[in-house]
């Protein structure tokens, strides 16, 4: 198991960690964080993986511990690429070591990344009230972060496969193809988000069932990665709308990405289209287990994160909002206690000649 790696080779993977950090440009490495930093991080990094091994709370761990980190006086700056550091280093020894790295143990380790990084972070805005003119930056920062995180994990697996100790069929490609999917997403939002703000949009007419059957050949490949069910109900097969393709897809993508991630495996999602006289609603119905009273209206906003996964940017939401309304749509949400939610995207329909688009 990652875990008795990490704590066997502790002394050898700080020493690794530490010869990262003396390397870097910037931030420039101090000797305070070198001599006790890293030796922190990994404590605090072994804590929450052990949080995710045992099902409690990473992320309230996380956040403590970015507490602790902020108050000793590190930077942000020196929180992420100290944390990434760490990472590669146990990776790389792991390869060294001919240490096999399954792809729950590659999962579980960046899971306790993301959320040691996303909990330092959201302390950090905390303790240092960050206010609105603060946010691109911390959007930005956010970014990179997820970026570079996707990026180190798709490199160790391809070097991983290049030296000739795995085979191009086992849990190591599965890991590399995750990776470069996310990648993909993430250029995807961040396409998105230039077009809503530059105000580049090019409507065209869509058949519904045809873009769902669409979104449904990606759902498909997420669903069976997460070992959840899929359902695709259509309802009128002949119903159009006018709209943004790209960004209605970006808004239809990211509900589905939530749905798998909070779903449990064993779980279900459910995609699903009707209409009423005027409007079309696209329903994704999940099995989260239920909303807490009083968030709905606050996953919508920009770096909220819904439960203890507090993987990714909690941007996505508020993206979909965005790319919805730009096209003259609406989002809401809707709680089924201790079952899950379902999130409904309405779109008018288009109206009159095919010409028209």
């Amino acid at each position: 198991m990652l875990q008795d790696f990490i704590s066997e080779e502790r002394e050898e993977i700080i020493k690794r960690a530490r010869e990262k950090v003396a390397r870097r440009l910037a931030p420039r490495p101090t000797p305070h964080e070198l001599a006790r930093g890293i030796p922190l991080f990994l404590t605090q990094l072994g804590e929450v993986f052990r949080c995710k091994i045992d099902g409690r709370d990473m992320g309230a761990a996380a956040t403590q511990h970015g507490s602790d980190l902020l108050q000793q006086g590190f930077s942000i700056a020196q929180v992420v690429h100290d944390y990434g550091d760490l990472c590669q280093a146990i990776t790389e020894l792991a390869v060294d070591r001919f240490v096999p790295i399954g792809t729950r143990d590659f999962q579980t380790l960046n899971a306790c990344l993301d959320n040691a990084i996303a909990g330092a972070v959201t302390e950090y805005s905390r303790l240092r009230e960050v206010d609105v003119s603060d946010a691109e930056t911390r959007r930005r920062g956010f970014f990179a972060h997820e970026l570079r995180n996707h990026l180190n994990t798709a490199m160790l697996a391809f070097q991983a496969v290049k030296s000739g100790r795995v085979g191009v069929t086992g849990s190591t490609i599965e890991v590399l193809e995750r990776s470069l999917r996310s990648l993909r997403e993430l250029i995807d939002r961040s396409v998105t988000e230039v077009r809503l703000e530059s105000g580049t949009r090019h409507r065209e007419r869509l058949r519904v069932a045809d873009f769902i059957d669409e979104m449904e050949i990606d759902a498909s490949i997420h669903a069976t990665e997460r070992g959840v069910g899929l359902t695709v109900e259509h309802g009128d097969r002949t119903l159009e709308i006018k709209v943004d393709r790209h960004l209605l897809s970006s808004a239809i993508a990211n509900l589905l990405q939530n749905a798998f991630r909070f779903t449990q495996p064993s779980g279900h999602v459910t995609i699903r289209t009707h209409s009423t006289r005027d409007h079309v609603a696209i329903e994704v119905e999940d099995e989260c287990g239920g909303l807490a009273p009083g968030t709905a209206e606050a996953m919508f906003r920009p770096f909220a994160q819904h439960g203890s996964n507090r993987a990714g940017l909690g941007l996505g939401l508020s993206i979909s909002r965005q790319a919805v309304e730009a096209d003259g749509g609406k989002i809401s949400v809707r709680d089924i206690p201790g079952k899950g939610c379902v999130f409904t995207v309405e779109m008018p329909l288009a109206v009159g000649d095919r010409s028209e688009a």
